[in-house]
């Protein structure tokens, strides 16, 4: 009697990365600590005294490592760099007043705020250059766009905030803009002002600022949400309202994208600029946002923060997708005079993981 062989399945492999950003693990690893070990009493003025500090480092090393060299060689690929600050400064702002109809039926007037504020947040720069070269786009342009985007942020994002956020922000008074000036505006300048001593350094060591960024973004959401804890701001979200939350940031997303990518085929771009375009103009900055928003809103930041830490999310893996198809594309062959300089090879490549 034959035996019978018996099946064998290949065992599951996991995939090579995962789906999730292993910074947004390590976010919500943070809004969990917050939720269980709130800073309180000494211990949250000693918390809010070390997140101030850790906003004015942040945009320190934003000033000291932005090439103003490169900023100003890439005007002359301008009608891209307008066309990308309309996205992110107009046509977002745009849409997020439009969504005020959805107060309270769909949004609490706070998540609205949120969603409002990210809609006012520059965009990217690491992940927006990582996509648009998987897709073959303008790598020169992407990265033009999102340094121009970050810097017309420093001044853009906390003054709209503040004009269409009103109540939630405070106000445009004398003393939020001082605030922004002080804990912002100063310490970028003061990068910039000293970029020439300092580039070398940040250069050398790169991967240990690269963690004391992140670091400092996570001290930034630990001290919010612990706020947002102690002042008991949690009760007034439910899971309904978060599902109905992303719903929004979803057709958020799906409505720029498509502007994006049509919008600029009407402009008359080629396929390389119009790669750029979508990434960077469809894009908002997690890094940016965060310290920005603890600084605008204060004891109310938890909740406003939250959209933007849920978009960040949803914009990594949909503009994975999108780039991968784009790759595949046959296109046409990305034109000498697209870029705004000459890129050497071997001198602008794709960042190990999008940010």
């Amino acid at each position: 009697m034959n035996r019978r062989t018996p099946l064998r399945f290949p065992a599951p492999r996991l995939p090579s990365r995962l789906p999730v950003d292993a910074f947004v693990l390590a976010l919500l690893g943070t809004v969990g600590l917050a939720a269980l070990l709130p800073a309180s009493g000494a211990a949250a003025t000693v918390a809010q005294g070390a997140s101030t500090a850790a906003v004015a480092l942040l945009f320190f090393l934003y000033g000291a490592r932005l090439s103003t060299r490169e900023a100003l060689d890439g005007l002359r690929h301008w009608r891209l760099h307008l066309t990308v600050l309309a996205c992110t400064f107009l046509l977002f702002p745009l849409l997020g007043l439009a969504a005020r109809g959805l107060v309270p039926t769909v949004l609490t007037p706070q998540l609205y705020s949120g969603l409002l504020f990210l809609c006012l947040v520059p965009s990217t720069i690491q992940s927006s250059i990582a996509f648009t070269s998987i897709a073959r786009g303008n790598v020169p342009a992407a990265i033009c766009a999102g340094s121009f985007s970050s810097l017309a942020g420093i001044v853009l994002t906390p003054l709209l905030a503040a004009l269409l956020l009103g109540g939630s922000t405070g106000g445009l008074s004398a003393d939020s803009l001082l605030k922004i000036v002080l804990q912002l505006l100063v310490p970028f300048l003061a990068g910039q002002l000293l970029r020439r001593w300092v580039g070398g350094f940040l250069v050398r060591h790169k991967k240990t600022l690269g963690r004391v960024d992140r670091g400092s973004i996570l001290l930034v959401v630990y001290t919010a949400f612990s706020q947002g804890m102690v002042a008991g701001v949690w009760q007034l979200v439910t899971p309904e309202r978060l599902g109905l939350l992303l719903a929004v940031e979803a057709v958020l997303l799906a409505v720029m994208l498509t502007l994006t990518w049509y919008g600029a085929k009407r402009l008359g771009f080629d396929r390389a600029d119009r790669v750029a375009i979508q990434f960077a103009g469809s894009k908002k900055s997690l890094a940016a946002g965060l310290p920005m928003a603890s600084v605008l809103f204060g004891a109310h930041a938890s909740l406003a923060v939250l959209p933007l830490m849920l978009f960040h999310q949803m914009q990594l893996m949909v503009c994975a997708v999108i780039a991968r198809r784009r790759s595949h594309d046959p296109g046409e062959p990305l034109p000498a005079t697209s870029a705004p300089h000459p890129a050497p090879v071997g001198r602008i490549t794709p960042p190990p993981a999008p940010r």
